[in-house]
């Protein structure tokens, strides 16, 4: 009772001198709202959540890793990483064989 919680989250991935672009060819795909109602249930757990779902399609594609950042907000979206509650970057293994 009264514990949800309202987060929104965005894909970004880099785009060269020009900084960050929305991720992928579809970026609605990558930006929305997950509503939790468990106080364990913060905004890493829903970066976590997004990059389960990220890994699980390049996986699924055979795309292989990609370099993007997951920020997510409480309530709404916000500019970037400066304002977000979490961030997290993934970055391909360039060592990988």
């Amino acid at each position: 009772m009264g514990t949800e919680k309202g987060w929104v989250y965005r894909v970004d991935e880099p785009h060269g001198s020009q900084g960050w672009r929305p991720y992928g060819g579809r970026p609605e795909r990558w930006r929305g709202t997950v509503v939790t109602d468990d106080p364990k249930e913060t905004a890493e757990y829903v970066a976590a959540l997004v990059v389960t779902d990220l890994v699980t399609e390049w996986e699924r594609g055979g795309a292989g890793q990609r370099h993007v950042r997951v920020i997510v907000w409480e309530d709404r979206e916000g500019y970037g990483p400066e304002d977000a509650v979490f961030t997290v970057e993934i970055q391909p293994d360039i060592d990988a064989e």
